[in-house]
């Protein structure tokens, strides 16, 4: 079973490697491939796209990273059709705002969600976006420690929430503001 985890990774984080490696232990996925997309068309990015996949084969390393050329998930997959039935992961705040994607229920049909829900996040919500979709039996929930987003950590950066080859390579080249020989690790 394949799991595929798409985003700008603007930059990867540790609540991203934290998603992936719950998903494959509570969903048994075989495998993941991480999808960094290009442009993305739902946020702006601050760093080029090839940057963020350096980024991201360096915060995924046992994982296949791929570039997608896809701004909207449903291109993606209706782009590859050997997906086969993939696992589609993310986390609860994006799937609160699932129903404002491009052709949800195309998204739905084409792929199963994985919805990763860190302990406390209101059910509610959740429950208000499944009772809206044709498919509600392909969304599959699994629970997830507390992550951070990459927004908040850009605003807040400690580097200390990236895994350690990404903070390298931050430091290499200065990403997020970040100089030479910023050490700060909490």
């Amino acid at each position: 079973m394949i799991g595929l985890f798409g985003g700008a990774f603007d930059p990867p984080h540790s609540g991203h490697v934290a998603l992936v490696r719950a998903a494959k232990e509570e969903l048994g996925l075989d495998r993941v491939l991480v999808l960094v997309a290009a442009a993305p068309g739902h946020k702006h990015v601050e760093t080029p796209a090839e940057v963020r996949l350096e980024l991201a084969r360096a915060a995924f390393p046992d994982e296949d990273v791929l570039l997608d050329e896809h701004a909207r998930t449903v291109d993606s997959l209706r782009a590859h059709p050997e997906w086969a039935d993939p696992i589609f992961l993310i986390g609860a705040d994006e799937f609160a705002g699932f129903l404002d994607w491009k052709e949800p229920d195309e998204v739905l049909r084409l792929a199963r969600l994985g919805v990763a829900a860190r302990p406390g996040y209101p059910r509610d919500r959740l429950e208000a976006v499944l009772r809206l979709l044709a498919a509600p039996e392909r969304v599959l929930f699994f629970e997830l420690a507390e992550p951070q987003s990459s927004s908040a950590l850009r605003a807040g950066w400690r580097l200390g929430d990236v895994p350690a080859a990404v903070a390298e390579i931050v430091e290499r080249e200065g990403l997020y503001g970040q100089h030479r020989g910023y050490t700060e690790r909490t």
